[in-house]
């Protein structure tokens, strides 16, 4: 691999970082009633994504819907087959509870993306089209569900109305 991709991937990765990490940062300005700190917050936030995409693209990792399907699929396999098992256990020998928790239902949650993106894959190589659905995500755990929200997050216990629809 030439210097310049390891250098894309290693941007997207930072530029991706900030964008979660400052959209974090907006909500806690928000929280402590710093209106404009949490809109610059936001703002940075977006041009973060502009830049990650610009790298994503240049890369050439954006392809037809299938295979993005299909690439995406693969990483949440990776997630929960490999990567989380490994951090929830070094969490538990660590007796780090909070770290064991996030990451379980990362694990948990990663797995249903899984099946959801099964689903797709399947309608897409059968020529059809997705039933049309809202998606709706647990604001405490990231679980997401078609069409309405449980009444209680089979994840992590949250009520209904934790539940959000993604723009």
């Amino acid at each position: 691999m030439k210097k310049s991709e390891v250098n894309l991937i290693a941007a997207f990765a930072g530029e991706s970082q900030a964008n979660r990490k400052y959209l974090a940062f907006s909500k806690k300005a928000e929280e402590e009633g710093f209106t404009q700190v949490a809109k610059l917050f936001k703002a940075t936030a977006e041009a973060e994504t502009v830049h990650a995409l610009n790298h994503l693209r240049t890369l050439g990792d954006v392809k037809s819907t299938l295979d993005n399907l299909n690439s995406a699929l693969a990483g949440e396999a990776f997630e929960y087959e490999k990567m989380y098992p490994e951090y929830i256990e070094a969490a538990k020998q660590e007796g780090n509870k909070q770290a064991t928790w996030t990451f379980d239902v990362a694990n948990k949650v990663e797995q249903v993306h899984g099946k959801l993106y099964r689903k797709a894959i399947d309608a897409l190589k059968n020529k059809k089209e997705l039933e049309k659905v809202d998606y709706y995500v647990c604001s405490v755990c990231g679980h997401t569900v078609e069409g309405a929200p449980p009444d209680k997050c089979p994840i992590c216990a949250s009520p209904k109305s934790v539940f959000f629809k993604p723009a």
